[in-house]
């Protein structure tokens, strides 16, 4: 089968950074489907390996976290799917990734694809989906509207980009929370209203000063997508007592001083979407639920696909060229590929 992957970790300058080569169709044992790949999308998690992960025994790594297609063959121990089942997921960090025709993935990680989207704008939503949702109702508690538990608010920084995206949409539609997104250019910030957001303030300014204005000083939620470091001193200011302040980011050691949450009784909560099927968690079965209530609530009309860029094909050109948009920090939504 065809395949995208990389040898060793070069800049996306690098005509070699990412290269087209054959490996053999690979077979489902166990729980794991056998899924035909038609579309993918590109997250900040593939440059990031692609960048500093050299692939194992010399021999090239295929990168790719997204993916919507169809099961071709399933393991023997498989009850979610059938060969011809259409699906999606995000897959897992441990294992190949989804650039490639053919991938194998455990079924308790897969959800049905929403039958009205496309294959392409399927592949938009997995990753950000799963943490989105992770983020805001697992790891930050917001309750959901009908829990009767009433508003708050939340500052999503970076609510432009592909998680804050869904995760803009998810608070509006599904929470009583008052939305505040982030975005420093008009583009984006039109974006983040399209989304659902009730405000939109400019991280490149003074947040606090912005949000005073719309007569909000203070936030019971704050989750952080990019850049925390730099904006945790503010963050801290921003967060009402007892607040809750997530992150998906990777700051430098000591870049956050966790104690001047203190003062304020305020929690800290990571969010990693891979943690479940990484560790084979006992609850791994939840994300294969997530999706599927996610593909309920696109199918609803409730939620839309976060897809904005078409990348064309799936080859190492167009990966390269997908790879420096996002590295180049201005991508709005998803950029997706599809066929090979």
């Amino acid at each position: 089968m065809r395949a995208v992957g990389f040898r060793e970790p070069l800049g996306v300058d690098e005509p070699e950074c990412l290269i087209d080569f054959e490996v053999d169709d690979p077979e489902p044992t166990g729980h794991d489907l056998l899924v035909e790949i038609r579309a993918i999308s590109v997250n900040p998690v593939d440059t990031k390996i692609r960048r500093a992960a050299p692939a194992p025994d010399g021999g090239p790594r295929i990168l790719g976290w997204d993916a919507a297609g169809v099961v071709r063959a399933v393991g023997e121990h498989v009850e979610l799917f059938a060969p011809g089942d259409e699906v999606w997921y995000a897959g897992d960090l441990t294992r190949p990734g989804t650039n490639a025709e053919l991938h194998l993935v455990d079924e308790r990680i897969v959800g049905r694809k929403p039958r009205t989207l496309d294959f392409a704008a399927a592949a938009a939503l997995p990753l950000t989906a799963i943490t989105a949702w992770e983020l805001l109702f697992d790891r930050l508690g917001v309750p959901k509207s009908s829990s009767g538990v009433g508003g708050g608010s939340l500052l999503i920084i970076g609510a432009a980009g592909g998680v804050g995206s869904i995760l803009t949409q998810l608070a509006a539609q599904l929470t009583d929370l008052t939305v505040v997104g982030t975005a420093s250019r008009p583009e984006s910030a039109d974006w983040v209203r399209s989304m659902g957001a009730d405000h939109v303030i400019d991280h490149s300014r003074s947040m606090a000063e912005q949000l005073d204005e719309i007569g909000m000083p203070q936030v019971t939620y704050v989750a952080s997508l990019t850049h925390s470091a730099d904006h945790f001193p503010t963050v801290v200011e921003l967060l009402a007592p007892q607040g809750k302040y997530g992150l998906i980011d990777d700051p430098a050691p000591g870049a956050i001083d966790i104690n001047a949450l203190k003062r304020k009784s305020a929690s800290l909560h990571w969010e990693f979407m891979f943690t479940r099927s990484m560790f084979g968690t006992d609850d791994m079965v939840a994300q294969h639920h997530l999706l599927d209530e996610v593909a309920d609530l696109v199918d609803g009309g409730i939620l839309r696909s976060t897809g904005a860029t078409d990348g064309g094909v799936v080859n190492a050109s167009n990966l390269i060229a997908a790879h420096t948009l996002l590295e180049s920090g201005r991508s709005v939504g998803k950029l997706t590929l599809a066929g090979f």
